[in-house]
């Protein structure tokens, strides 16, 4: 299931930790939960800054069955899979995958997403690949 799997309280101000399960759009058997903070009224209030969540992120993906890469960039720079059409929380946070054939891995970077400056905001994850997987993704 996709979207919100929990929620809870950070502070006594209201802010709140959330929780998003969220499948990778060109390989449906891989899952990503994404946590990160949602900043309450009182404290939009109180910060001056009604409209922006701060963009600090955490990502883990597992894999929940077979994975086929048919569908999926191979380019070193890989491909921005989760961005803000799909929450508000991805104004400011994007979730790139990156496929390493080499090393065996799916890799999925979470970073901040500053217009002016970059940021250092980043966490990474990866998925191990079998060596059928691999060698159906060389194949191609």
């Amino acid at each position: 299931r996709e979207g919100s799997v929990g929620e809870f309280s950070n502070d006594l101000l209201g802010n709140e930790i959330m929780v998003e399960a969220l499948h990778d759009p060109a390989i449906p058997n891989v899952v990503c939960d994404v946590s990160y903070f949602d900043r309450s009224a009182l404290d939009r209030l109180r910060q001056g800054n009604w409209f922006e969540n701060p963009s600090n992120s955490a990502v883990s993906c597992q894999r929940i069955g077979p994975i086929t890469l048919d569908n999926v960039d191979m380019d070193r720079s890989g491909e921005e899979i989760f961005n803000q059409r799909q929450s508000l929380f991805f104004k400011n946070v994007a979730v790139r995958r990156i496929v390493d054939l080499e090393n065996s891995s799916i890799i999925y970077v979470s970073h901040s997403r500053e217009i002016v400056e970059g940021s250092a905001k980043i966490d990474i994850t990866s998925v191990a690949l079998t060596p059928q997987e691999i060698a159906s993704a060389r194949a191609r």
